[in-house]
């Protein structure tokens, strides 16, 4: 198991996925085929192995199709036994009432995990 890194793209997020359970994925998620890009990163957190995960997610914005990738990825990290401790920094923009209550739903569909909400103002 290797760590992964990407970078951003106009459709896609930037990823950091590290080994020591440190995640995290940033910027916008608009794909077409969600299957091809989050697969590989859903499968790559089906096998991790380490008791705590530090998961920040900061999109401005993602589909319908990605929330669904993601509530998997986290409901994966959830579900680990290997997984002890598990925090998901979830970032908004300021009155992005939207993404705010998207990561409440989440929060409210996982067992262990625990959500901190961070907002952050326009522009920054």
């Amino acid at each position: 198991m290797q760590n992964i890194y990407a970078e951003a793209t106009s459709s896609t997020p930037q990823i950091i996925f590290e080994t020591g359970g440190r995640l995290m994925m940033k910027g916008r998620s608009m794909i077409l085929n969600v299957k091809e890009f989050y697969n590989p990163l859903i499968e790559w957190i089906s096998t991790l192995n380490t008791p705590a995960v530090r998961f920040t997610i900061d999109f401005d914005y993602f589909n319908s199709a990605s929330s669904k990738q993601i509530l998997e990825m986290l409901k994966l990290i959830d579900s680990n036994n290997n997984v002890t401790d598990f925090d998901v920094f979830w970032h908004f923009e300021k009155d992005d009432e939207d993404i705010l209550e998207i990561g409440q739903i989440f929060e409210e569909k996982l067992r262990k995990a625990r959500f901190y909400f961070k907002e952050y103002a326009e522009g920054s």
